[in-house]
């Protein structure tokens, strides 16, 4: 039987939670009887995605036992770019669950548009727009989530997940606005781990290989390419966004993972040691 119960009571909030790996996190959390809000920007889109994470919230909630805790949700429209949502995102967490803590703060909402480094795809808006949302907004998101945590509960405390990638590690053609964004954040949740060890709140990121979501489905359609990057991974598999939920709820839960801070958790089937 999978443990259960191990974010009972406790209070989430995700940015991008509507689809892909925010999605499955929220679903993982929910599962674990955590209270989550998502955040998204409220696109024609994400309401089809909002409404079907709804139902399978509420799917999670009928086919649980009754020993089995599952969590209330909630969501909230913002652009993570807009140093204001953060905040607006956590006092309508604590307002709308009716508590006074904040435990887990999940910085996922991110931006990826492939373009070859010397096309005129390659604008100074795609950088500016993949910077502005993918490293920008998750520092505010951060530093309210961190004020929230160390400056207005009692005691201080909590654990903040930043959502980077294998992108972070390795070069990408045509991902130079991009991958530096993701090693920004592994360096972010590094910085922050040190500044905020002193409240006992833990950061830590998550490094995702290639996981199928909305953001590569097209470009795994491509059957040459997806062979190639199914031959990379030992495991022999292209990720699930389910791969990513449980890792998450490793890092959130105090009970398993109260002395991690400042790490980097890679989950890629093995793609980035496998040299051959």
């Amino acid at each position: 039987m999978p443990p259960t119960n191990l974010l009972a009571g406790k209070t989430a909030i995700i940015t991008g939670g509507s689809t892909g790996i925010g999605r499955a996190i929220a679903l993982g959390f929910l599962a674990q009887g955590c209270n989550v809000v998502i955040n998204h920007l409220d696109l024609p889109s994400d309401k089809v995605n909002r409404d079907s994470l709804i139902r399978a919230a509420e799917s999670l909630r009928s086919s649980a036992s009754e020993s089995t805790t599952i969590g209330n949700f909630a969501h909230l429209p913002g652009d993570v770019r807009d140093p204001s949502t953060g905040p607006k995102l956590i006092s309508f967490a604590l307002s709308t669950f009716n508590v006074s803590r904040l435990d887990i703060c999940v910085s996922n909402a991110g931006i990826c548009t492939f373009a070859d480094f010397l096309s005129d795809d390659m604008t100074p808006d795609l950088l500016s727009n993949t910077t502005r949302t993918n490293l920008d907004g998750a520092f505010y998101l951060v530093q309210a989530a961190a004020r929230q945590m160390a400056l207005h509960q009692s005691p201080p405390g909590g654990s903040i997940i930043g959502i980077s990638s294998i992108s972070a590690l390795v070069g990408g053609a045509q991902q130079a606005h991009y991958t530096p964004t993701k090693a920004g954040i592994t360096s972010l949740m590094q910085s922050t781990a040190c500044a905020l060890g002193k409240y006992k709140i833990r950061c830590n990121a998550l490094l995702p290989g290639t996981i199928r979501t909305q953001l590569n489905e097209k470009d795994l359609q491509d059957e040459e390419k997806r062979k190639y990057m199914e031959g990379r991974v030992p495991l022999g598999r292209i990720g699930k966004t389910d791969d990513i939920a449980g890792p998450a709820v490793f890092l959130a839960c105090e009970e398993l993972s109260g002395y991690v801070t400042g790490a980097q958790l890679l989950v890629d089937g093995g793609m980035f040691v496998n040299l051959q």
